[in-house]
């Protein structure tokens, strides 16, 4: 009754509509667009512009890094993408069309969230909550497999008897980890699949900030696409295939790593100043901080 109020609701597509038992798929990846492409978006909330007339293309298999000053923008954007904040114009498309078009229980199938924090109230267990991902699935006798595979991924598995509440905030961060990755299991080349992470590696050490990059990176090699928050300038340049600027809530640049993290933009939108090198081992741009060098020219008042 609830499916049928729903597909009733917002008319699932002739793809996505199952027989009992079958599992979800969504178009093809040999559709002519199969991420999530955003146009002149813009987010107004008391009077104040949050984003502002942005340009967005996400696209299966390329880790999308989204970066930028405190209050630019990038949380406001991600919220919009994951159908928890609306634009006031613009639009968002999915495989080519908008996301209001989709069912939204289908939607969940293949698009998974990783906010800030997630507060958990209640005496779950780490298993409880990555197995959360599994929810929109209704596949429980493919469930266990899944979630044992995913706790593991992210590194967390010994933890699953554990009282969610009691763990620290990295270890809480790796299992919300686990919850997205189960959620968007089934997805890869043939059904295409969207993670939104808002900023994963902020409560985490250095050794599991990488091991979650990496993780991303093999996801998208999986063929999911993957918009991923950062303030490390260092890790979007390592892992991103793309990153996007934002700048008080307009897009200041868009592009491979390397052409996007240079020191006149770096100054200009952060206030810093930076030599930007190249690893010799990654030929991945390198930012360094002048620590110590005479400040910019700005006032530090207008610095968020």
């Amino acid at each position: 009754m609830i499916a049928s109020i729903l597909h009733g609701r917002w008319p699932l597509p002739a793809s996505w509509r199952l027989t009992a038992g079958q599992v979800p798929t969504t178009p093809s990846s040999g559709s002519s667009c199969t991420g999530i492409q955003v146009r002149d978006l813009w987010v107004e909330r008391q009077g104040r512009t949050l984003v502002d007339r942005a340009n967005l293309d996400l696209e299966p298999g390329n880790v999308h890094a989204l970066v930028g000053p405190n209050g630019a923008g990038k949380s406001t954007l991600l919220s919009v993408l994951a159908g928890e904040t609306r634009q006031n114009h613009g639009q968002v498309t999915w495989s080519g069309r908008p996301l209001d078009d989709w069912c939204p229980n289908a939607l969940a199938r293949c698009r998974a969230v990783l906010p800030q924090e997630a507060v958990v109230t209640f005496p779950l267990t780490a298993w409880e909550v990555a197995k959360m991902g599994r929810l929109p699935h209704r596949t429980p006798e493919q469930d266990t497999p899944i979630v044992h595979e995913c706790l593991k991924r992210a590194g967390v598995l010994h933890l699953s008897g554990r009282d969610y509440r009691s763990l620290s905030g990295g270890e809480r961060q790796r299992v919300q980890m686990a919850r997205v990755m189960a959620q968007v299991y089934e997805t890869g080349p043939q059904r295409p699949g969207v993670l939104l992470l808002d900023e994963p590696t902020s409560a985490l050490d250095v050794r599991h900030q990488l091991r979650l990059m990496e993780l991303l990176r093999t996801d998208a090699a999986r063929g999911r696409a993957i918009l991923v928050v950062l303030h490390d300038l260092n890790l979007a340049a390592a892992f991103a295939d793309r990153i996007t600027i934002l700048e008080g809530g307009r897009v200041a640049d868009s592009g491979a790593p390397r052409d996007v993290l240079v020191p006149a933009t770096i100054r200009r939108v952060w206030g810093v100043d930076c030599v930007v090198e190249t690893d010799t081992h990654t030929q991945c741009p390198w930012v360094r901080l002048r620590y110590g060098a005479s400040k910019p020219h700005c006032e530090l008042e207008s610095l968020p």
